[in-house]
C-alpha cells in the first residue's frame, strides 16, 4: 500500500516494482494507492501499471493511510511512500518476519544504508535520532527509526489499535500504541535513496517534527508530568526545608527567606504536575486511549474520594495552624513592622500547606468525576457489551474481548 499525493513522476515505477516483487514471490496479494487528492496525473499512472486507487476525500498523511489500510484485503499490509525512496522489490525480510508472528515489522534506514542525499542532515543526525530515543524511553519500544516509512503489520492488529492522527505523527502513533498494546514489534534493516520527485517533500521539518514529539509527549504523562513533578517537589522540600530552619551558606553564597518563596514556588508547581500525571492516566485509561495500569487501579483503590479530601484537609489545617500562630506573632508585635527574615520562615510554608490542601482537594473531587462509573442503557448501547466495572472506569466484557483481534494468533501467509 503506498500513500500518494501528486506523485506522478515516480508512483507507476512503485507499483511496477511491487507488482514484480509479488509476481517473483508467488504471494497472492496486490498493489494499493490511497491517493489523497492528486492532480498530477498519479492516479492514473498508478492504475495502469497494475494499481488498485483508493481516493482519500480528507487530506493528510494519518488520513490517507487509515483508509487505505480499511481497504485492504489480505491480512497482511506492507506500506511504503510512492517517492521511489524504497526498495519496493526487496520486501521479503517484512514478509519473513509476518510469517513468523510478528503484528509490526518497522523498517530500519539506519541500519541498512541511507545513501548520499536521500536523507537531510538535520533529520538523519538530530530529528530522526532524538524522536526515536524519547519514543524508546517513554514507551520502551523496540524501535530504532520510528518514523520509517516502510513498515508491514498484521491488519487486524493495527485496526484494533484506533489509530486517530491525520499528519505525519500517524507514523510514531501506530508504533506508539503498538508498543503498549503488547504486540509483537520487530525491526528490519532497509536502504533509503534519493526520492525521485524532483520538488520538495510534503515532510516540513519543523511543524511535523513538533507534531511528532507533541505526540509522544502527550501519550506520556510520566514524562510529560511525573517525572519533571517529583523532580521539582524534591528540590522545593530539600531547599525549603533547609532554609526555613535559618540562612544558608554554599559556596560564599547565602540563602534566605527570598530562597525559601521560590522552594516553595518549585513545590507548588511540582505537586500540581504530580497530580496532572495521576489525572491524566485515569482520562486516558478511561477514554481508552492509554492501556489499563495496575499501579493507577491500585492508586486509586487506596486513595479514595474521603481519603483524598481527608489528606486535603489535614495539609489545611496544619497550614492554617501555621498562619494562626504567625498572626499571634504579629499581634505580639502590636500589628507593627516584622522582621522579614524571622515572619516569612513560618507565613511562606504555612501559605504553602494551604495552597497544597486546595490542590488536593480538587484533585481528589476531580479524580472522583473521571471515574463515574457510565452506565449505557440498551438504547445507548444496543448490544449491551459494556460493563461498569474495575476501578475506575469501563473494562471490557466478554463480548469486546470476542470481537478484538487476536494478537497472538499466528500469521497467515499472505501479504500485501
Amino acid at each position: 500500500m503506498m500513500p500518494c499525493l501528486d506523485e506522478a513522476k515516480t508512483v507507476a515505477t512503485c507499483v511496477t516494482k511491487a507488482r514484480q516483487f509479488l509476481d517473483r514471490s508467488g504471494i497472492s496479494g496486490e498493489v494499493l494507492v490511497a491517493d489523497n487528492g492528486s492532480t498530477d496525473g498519479s492516479r492514473e499512472l498508478a492504475a495502469s501499471s497494475g494499481a488498485r486507487i483508493v481516493e482519500i476525500d480528507k487530506p493528510g498523511y494519518g488520513n490517507a493511510l487509515m483508509t487505505g489500510i480499511q481497504a485492504a484485503r489480505t491480512p497482511y499490509v506492507i506500506m511504503g511512500d510512492a517517492d521511489d525512496s524504497y526498495d519496493f522489490t526487496a520486501l521479503q525480510p517484512f514478509v519473513d518476519q509476518l510469517r513468523g508472528g510478528a503484528d509490526l515489522v518497522m523498517g530500519n534506514r539506519f541500519c541498512g544504508g541511507i545513501a548520499p542525499g536521500a536523507m537531510p542532515a538535520l533529520h538523519r543526525y538530530v530529528g530522526n535520532p532524538v524522536l526515536s530515543a524519547l519514543g524508546r524511553l517513554f514507551f520502551h519500544s523496540p524501535v530504532h527509526d520510528f518514523h520509517c516509512g516502510l513498515r508491514g503489520f498484521r491488519r487486524e492488529a493495527v485496526l484494533g489499535l484506533s489509530l486517530q492522527a491525520t499528519g505525519m505523527e500517524f507514523a510514531s502513533e501506530m508504533v506508539v500504541k503498538a508498543t503498549l498494546a503488547g504486540m509483537n514489534v520487530v525491526e528490519v534493516p532497509t536502504t533509503l535513496s534519493p526520492d525521485g520527485r524532483g520538488r520538495a517533500p510534503h515532510l516540513h521539518t519543523w511543524s511535523d517534527g513538533w507534531r511528532h514529539l507533541r505526540f509522544l509527549l502527550l501519550y506520556s504523562p510520566r514524562w510529560l508530568f511525573l517525572i519533571p513533578g517529583l523532580v521539582l517537589m524534591t528540590l522545593g522540600l530539600a531547599t525549603g526545608f533547609a532554609v526555613t530552619i535559618g540562612p544558608v551558606t554554599a559556596f560564599g553564597v547565602t540563602f534566605d527567606v527570598g530562597t525559601l518563596v521560590v522552594a516553595a514556588a518549585a513545590l507548588v508547581i511540582g505537586y500540581q504536575a504530580v497530580l496532572f500525571a495521576i489525572l491524566t492516566k485515569i482520562y486516558g485509561i478511561e477514554e481508552r486511549f492509554l492501556p489499563q495500569d495496575r499501579r493507577i487501579e491500585r492508586f486509586v483503590g487506596i486513595i479514595s474520594l474521603e481519603r483524598g479530601l481527608a489528606i486535603g484537609a489535614a495539609i489545611g489545617v496544619a497550614g492554617i495552624a501555621g498562619l494562626v500562630v504567625s498572626f499571634v506573632h504579629w499581634n505580639l508585635q502590636g500589628f507593627g513592622e516584622l522582621n522579614p527574615q524571622r515572619s516569612l520562615r513560618l507565613v511562606v510554608p504555612s501559605a504553602t500547606a494551604l495552597v497544597l490542601s486546595f490542590q488536593t482537594t480538587f484533585a481528589a473531587l476531580f479524580a472522583s468525576v473521571l471515574g463515574i462509573r457510565r452506565v449505557r442503557s440498551a438504547t445507548d448501547d444496543p448490544g449491551g457489551r459494556h460493563t461498569a466495572s474495575g476501578a475506575y472506569g469501563w473494562t471490557a466484557s466478554d463480548a469486546d474481548a470476542r470481537e478484538a483481534p487476536d494478537l497472538t494468533a499466528p500469521a497467515e501467509r499472505h501479504a500485501r
